[in-house]
C-alpha cells in the first residue's frame, strides 16, 4: 500500500495528483500534502514516518521542522496536533478544492477526458466498461473502514473487509506487509 501511495496509484484521484506533483516537480500546495498525509496515516495506517521521510527525499522546498511539524499536526501529536480524529475525507476534499478536476486532469492523465461529475470518483461514478476502459486502479482502501475504525465502531462487513487485506498483507518473514 505504501508503495501505491508513493506512485500515486492508490485509486483516489486527488491523492494520487499530489503524489504524482511531489514526484515529478518536488512540490505540493499544503492542502494537498495535509490530504495525502491523512490518507497514508490514516487511511492505510502506515507510520507517518514513512511519509514523512518519503516528502524529505523529494521536496525541493523540504524543511525538516515544517515537514515533521506537518506530519505530526495532521497525525494529531506534536505540540500542535489536529485532533487524532480529524481523518480527511479525499473524495470531499477534491471536490471542494479542485470542482472542476483541473488539478487531477494535470497529474493523472488516465482520467484527463471524464467530465467533472466522474473524476473525484471514478469508481463510483463511471459505468464498469468506462472505468475499465481508463486503466486507472480502484481505491485501495475503503473510506467507511477509515472513518469509523478510531472509535471501534466498524460495520461488520467493513470489519470482515479489512480483515480479508490484512491477511493478504501478512508475510512470514516481516509480519504485516504494508
Amino acid at each position: 500500500m505504501f508503495e501505491a501511495w508513493c506512485k500515486g496509484r492508490t485509486g483516489v484521484p486527488i491523492v494520487d495528483a499530489a503524489m504524482r506533483q511531489l514526484t515529478t516537480v518536488g512540490w505540493m500546495h499544503n492542502r494537498c500534502r495535509m490530504i495525502v498525509a491523512s490518507f497514508l496515516s490514516k487511511h492505510l495506517l502506515v507510520s507517518w514516518r514513512l511519509g514523512e521521510k518519503h516528502f524529505m527525499q523529494h521536496l525541493i522546498d523540504g524543511d525538516f521542522a515544517s515537514n515533521n511539524g506537518g506530519w505530526q499536526w495532521t497525525v494529531g501529536s506534536g505540540n500542535d496536533g489536529s485532533p487524532w480524529f480529524r481523518i480527511f475525507n479525499p473524495w470531499t476534499q477534491s471536490e471542494r478544492f479542485d470542482p472542476n478536476g483541473e488539478y487531477i486532469r494535470k497529474y493523472v492523465p488516465e482520467l484527463a477526458d471524464l467530465d467533472c461529475e466522474k473524476i473525484h470518483a471514478p469508481h463510483e461514478k463511471c459505468t464498469k466498461d468506462e472505468f475499465e476502459k481508463l486503466g486507472y486502479p480502484r481505491p485501495i482502501v475503503d473510506h467507511m473502514f477509515a472513518r469509523c475504525h478510531p472509535f471501534g465502531r466498524c460495520p461488520h462487513g467493513v470489519q470482515t473487509t479489512l480483515l480479508g487485506t490484512l491477511q493478504g498483507c501478512v508475510n512470514k518473514e516481516r509480519g504485516l506487509d504494508f
